[in-house]
């Protein structure tokens, strides 16, 4: 389900209009993805803003902890953008609000569900080991 949260304002978030790499890192394992993102056919549009860090880990089966479905409602998909923040929008005064309940903060860190890159850089997004649910719901 993509969105934003229904009680603020959407910033603007170009999308990508040409292909670019995000490599996720997960702090926790050491090991990292590679992800080629090709807007034209790259399956987005289910998590956060469409086009968002949140949105390509979920098209490409990587998990980064959402409690808030991805609509700026919470900080548990904070990551940080390593390499390639410059492509990325601006986070804007509803997300850095958001970012501020969130812990061991950086310059570079950025809520994924909000954090939309437009395709001019590559990307290395760092996933914070305190970001990993260990736990999860058995199916009933």
């Amino acid at each position: 389900m993509a969105g934003v949260n229904p009680y603020i304002q959407k910033g603007p978030a170009p999308k990508a209009t040409q292909p670019f790499k995000v490599t996720f890192v997960d702090e926790s394992t050491g090991q990292s993805t590679e992800v080629a993102v090709d807007p034209a056919t790259f399956p987005l549009g289910h998590i956060g803003l469409e086009g968002s860090v949140l949105d390509i880990a979920d098209g490409a089966g990587l998990e980064i902890n959402h409690s808030c479905g991805g609509v700026c409602a919470c900080s548990t998909c904070h990551v940080r953008i390593e390499k390639g923040g410059a492509s990325c929008s601006r986070a804007t005064e509803n997300e850095e609000d958001e970012l501020d309940k969130a812990p061991d903060l950086s310059p570079e860190s950025r809520l994924a569900c909000q954090c939309v890159p437009n395709g001019t850089q590559d990307l290395i997004v760092l996933i914070p080991k305190w970001n990993r649910n260990e736990v999860k719901e058995a199916a009933h």
